[in-house]
């Protein structure tokens, strides 16, 4: 339940960023799930998150005409991995929202990349 209602608000979030922003996406709107799926808050959230976002993404189709697509990695708990990551999505990736960080180290560090973004 509690997976379901995150990838329902990363999914709304995306849509949200994307229409306060005046644009519209060419390829879709790309949702990047970053979390721990492999250390200590892999059971907490992990691939439950990332199987509950594509699942809502699956459900609400297309959205404004444009496809929803999930993609996700590890920050193995590490912040430097973390932002690393987001930048990545960022620059290379096309990402439009990153859900999911996660622990406030990790949290912070990628809303400093996502706030120079």
């Amino acid at each position: 339940m509690k997976n379901g209602a995150l990838a329902f608000a990363a999914v709304l979030s995306a849509l949200l960023t994307i229409a306060s922003a005046g644009r519209a996406a060419a390829d879709g709107v790309k949702i990047g799930i970053l979390n721990d799926q492999s250390s200590l808050y892999a059971d907490e959230t992990g691939k439950g998150s990332v199987i509950a976002a594509q699942m809502a993404a699956e459900d609400a189709g297309p959205v404004l005409g444009q496809k929803v697509e999930v993609i996700f990695a590890d920050h193995q708990n590490k912040a430097d991995l973390g932002s690393s990551i987001a930048r990545q999505w960022y620059d290379v990736e096309g990402v439009d929202v990153i859900a999911d960080a996660g622990p406030s180290s990790i949290a912070l560090a990628v809303e400093e990349v996502s706030r120079e973004k």
